[in-house]
C-alpha cells in the first residue's frame, strides 16, 4: 500500500482528556480528513456511536482478530483492547487524507510500517488541568479517572517519538497550530513531487 500522491496521515496522541479527540473530530469537520475508527473491547461512552465513534466487539472477537492479523496496530490499554485495522485504513487511504485517535503505544506499532508514512502529534496539557478536565467531561468513574490521571507521567514519557508537541491550552490556538503543520507538511510533500 502506498499513500495518495497528495493525501496525508496524521497522528494525534495525547495523555487522556488532553483534548485529542475533540481536535480529531474539528480536523474531519473543517479540513476533509477521514478519521480512522478503532476497534475497541470497552463499553460505548453516553455521547458515542458505534461504527462511528468505534467498532464496539467483546474481547473474545478482538482476540480473535488479533489471531487473523487484522491489525495495523493494537494496545490494551484501561483493561480495554484498542486496534487499527488493516482494511479500513486502505480503504480510506483511497479516498482521502486519515486522521489516527491513538496512544503512543499505537503510534509506535504503526511505525514499524515503513511503507506508511506518517505526520505525527503528540499533544499534552499541565498535569493539574489534566485531572479537572477527566471530571468536568463527566465520562468515566472516579477509579477510571483516577487511573487516567496516573497514567500522565508514562504516556508523556513518548513525546520524543513525534514530528511535533504541541501544549493544548486552548483549543483554538491547538486547532490553529495542527492546521500550520499540516499546510506544511503538503506543501513540502507537494515540493517533493516537483522532481
Amino acid at each position: 500500500m502506498s499513500i495518495k500522491k497528495d493525501g496525508i496521515m496524521v497522528i494525534l496522541s495525547s495523555p487522556s482528556g488532553a483534548g485529542k479527540t475533540t481536535l480529531v473530530k474539528l480536523l474531519a469537520k473543517n479540513k476533509n480528513f477521514n478519521i480512522s475508527i478503532s476497534h475497541t473491547t470497552r463499553e460505548p461512552r453516553i455521547n458515542e456511536i458505534p461504527d462511528q465513534d468505534y467498532y464496539f466487539i467483546s474481547t473474545q472477537k478482538f482476540k480473535k482478530l488479533i489471531k487473523q492479523d487484522h491489525f495495523y496496530e493494537y494496545a490494551k490499554i484501561f483493561q480495554n483492547y484498542y486496534g487499527t485495522s488493516k482494511s479500513e485504513v486502505d480503504k480510506l487511504l483511497s479516498k482521502n487524507d486519515i486522521i489516527f485517535d491513538i496512544d503512543w503505544q499505537g503510534t509506535k506499532q504503526m511505525s514499524n510500517f515503513k511503507n506508511l508514512k506518517f505526520l505525527k502529534i503528540f499533544l499534552i496539557i499541565e498535569k493539574a488541568e489534566l485531572h479537572e478536565r477527566l471530571i468536568k467531561r463527566n465520562q468515566n468513574t472516579k477509579k477510571e479517572v483516577d487511573k487516567r490521571f496516573n497514567s500522565f507521567e508514562e504516556n508523556i514519557k513518548h513525546w520524543n517519538d513525534y514530528d511535533y508537541v504541541l501544549i493544548n491550552k486552548n483549543l483554538e490556538v491547538c486547532f490553529k497550530q495542527i492546521e500550520d503543520i499540516i499546510a506544511l507538511h503538503k506543501n513540502s510533500i507537494s515540493e517533493l513531487h516537483k522532481f
